[in-house]
């Protein structure tokens, strides 16, 4: 009875194991090597799937002069980038998202699919947040592009989280990378 019982169990394991493993090695992209990265300019904490680069310019959000500190990481044709800009005061801080939210729609020549207040970034700590899903197009050949953005604001600084790319890459990359850096996105 003990052999008969053990190789059922011993069939299961072949069974079970490669199939374990393949769910594993699924989840973890190679080319994904996340690591945690604070705001150099801005107090911000995020985990990005490469090592990043950050640089800053001066910009212009629809009439206020601003200077964008922006740490970025690329990865498989996907870009995942967070931008920070300082008001000279709070009370513009509406006027800069609407003005970082169009900008960046207009880069992919695209229009917003959706859009939604984000309760969860409102409970920690900032005055507003909005979350898009974009599509458009890149590139000299026009490829189907997709933008997903988290705009939030606190006090006078205001924030801009995003993952664009062609929308083939976007997918390959998939929507446990995008939950990985949308939700360790964090305003100190």
């Amino acid at each position: 009875m003990t052999a008969f019982s053990l190789v059922p169990t011993l069939s299961l394991l072949r069974l079970a194991v490669p199939m374990l493993l393949s769910v594993l090695l699924t989840g973890c992209s190679p080319s994904l090597n996340w690591r945690q990265v604070q705001g150099a300019d801005a107090p911000f904490a995020v985990l990005l799937p490469a090592q990043p680069a950050t640089l800053s310019r001066a910009i212009d959000l629809d009439g206020i002069p601003v200077t964008m500190s922006m740490t970025a990481a690329e990865v498989d044709g996907v870009t995942f980038a967070v931008g920070a800009v300082v008001l000279s005061d709070p009370a513009l801080a509406p006027k800069a998202l609407q003005a970082m939210k169009l900008a960046l729609v207009r880069n992919i020549n695209g229009s917003i699919q959706s859009e939604q207040a984000t309760a969860a970034a409102q409970a920690a700590g900032t005055s507003s947040s909005i979350d898009i899903v974009a599509t458009g197009s890149i590139g000299r050949s026009n490829q189907p592009a997709r933008l997903l953005a988290r705009f939030a604001a606190r006090e006078r600084r205001v924030y801009q989280a995003v993952m664009v790319g062609r929308s083939s890459a976007m997918d390959a990359i998939g929507a446990d990378a995008a939950d990985t850096f949308f939700t360790s996105f964090k305003l100190h």
